[in-house]
């Protein structure tokens, strides 16, 4: 992929544009719009469905079945919707033969769409094969899902429930992120180590921006034209300038062996990113600009992944997937205050506020 970029690339202004995670990232990498009565949303892989949780009572309110695979998730600008991907690709995992898997089936692929008024499922937009994660654009109408198996990013309209184009990107895509002016979308490209920048309005690869082995979430700063990526296998975290995708600087985290950035998630005002580090079971904060790690919050569950932070920013949730829970950490103290049994294997985390519910 060239690295030059376009008139509509030296336009871009960056921003945060995960919703939610994240994904996440990888897991669902999002800051929370929460309210008095904040409601969290955890995306169950193995078991198929969202459930919901009132972190204030730490317990599950409601369980929602919405199809395989539900892993990205995030919950729309107005709260009354909540989007997740679903996927009808086997669930191969770390130490899983591959080739003993049974095939994929298409027909359990999509964006599901579920009404935050009575938690059902309400329908099932198309999405092209595997959708992992995604972003929502910020006027609300498109949604970028990264569809791993295929290495595309496409593009579904939201208001018409349809795939309105794709992009062919790197291999095995999983962040997604969107700018401010939703000019441009960026994926992770877990095995070409990379981030694409793709032209919203003509899908087209601007530009990529090469990092560590397997990146994971890719975050946009709210303050300046600068990106995030979290490499798993690389232990560090890849800051990129949006104008000229070129690598400003890399921030270790720690040994390889052991730490594995997944979910990443910024304070409100940008100046902290908080990331999970998978078996390492922390939960980093880290400042950005002088590519310090602040503090290592340790025993935070069970190979933590999707992360979302509270709306008055002094909470941290993680989906602890082997552990069946989410964790609700306290950043003051940088304490696990609660941890809450959500069962099944919790991969994203979304949250917002219950007022409309």
């Amino acid at each position: 992929m060239h690295t030059a970029l376009s008139a509509v690339g030296r336009r871009a202004t960056a921003s945060a544009a995960l919703l939610g995670l994240l994904c996440v990232l990888m897991p669902v990498y999002g800051a929370a719009a929460g309210g008095g009565n904040e409601r969290l949303y955890v995306s169950d892989e193995s078991g198929g469905n969202v459930v919901v949780v009132d972190p204030a009572a730490a317990k599950v309110i409601a369980t929602i079945a919405v199809g395989r695979r539900p892993r990205g998730i995030a919950v729309s600008a107005d709260g009354s919707r909540l989007y997740v991907a679903l996927s009808g690709s086997p669930n191969g995992g770390p130490n899983v033969d591959e080739s003993k898997l049974p095939p994929p089936d298409r027909r359990f692929d999509g964006i599901g769409v579920v009404d935050l008024q009575s938690h059902k499922l309400i329908n099932t937009y198309p999405s092209n094969a595997d959708p992992e994660t995604f972003a929502i654009s910020h006027d609300g109408k498109t949604l970028y899902a990264s569809n791993e198996d295929t290495g595309m990013l496409s593009a579904i309209d939201l208001v018409k429930g349809s795939i309105r184009a794709a992009a062919t990107v790197g291999s095995e895509p999983e962040g997604v992120a969107v700018s401010q002016d939703d000019r441009i979308a960026y994926t992770a490209c877990e095995t070409s180590n990379r981030v694409d920048a793709v032209d919203t309005g003509t899908m087209k690869v601007l530009g990529s921006v090469p990092t560590l082995p397997r990146p994971r979430a890719v975050l946009l700063s709210t303050r300046s034209h600068t990106g995030y990526v979290t490499d798993e296998f690389g232990a560090s975290i890849t800051v990129f300038n949006t104008d000229d995708y070129k690598v400003i600087k890399t921030i270790s985290l720690g040994d390889p062996k052991l730490v594995r950035p997944m979910g990443l998630v910024a304070s409100a005002d940008g100046r902290l990113l908080y990331v999970t580090t998978g078996r390492a079971a922390t939960l980093l904060e880290i400042d950005p600009d002088s590519g310090r790690i602040l503090r290592t919050m340790t025993d935070i569950g069970k190979r933590p992944w999707g992360v979302a932070l509270s709306r008055d920013g002094r909470k941290a949730y993680t989906a602890n997937g082997p552990g069946g829970d989410i964790s609700v950490v306290d950043l003051a103290s940088g304490r696990v205050e609660n941890r809450i049994t959500v069962g099944g294997s919790p991969w994203g985390i979304a949250s917002a506020s219950g007022a409309a519910q």
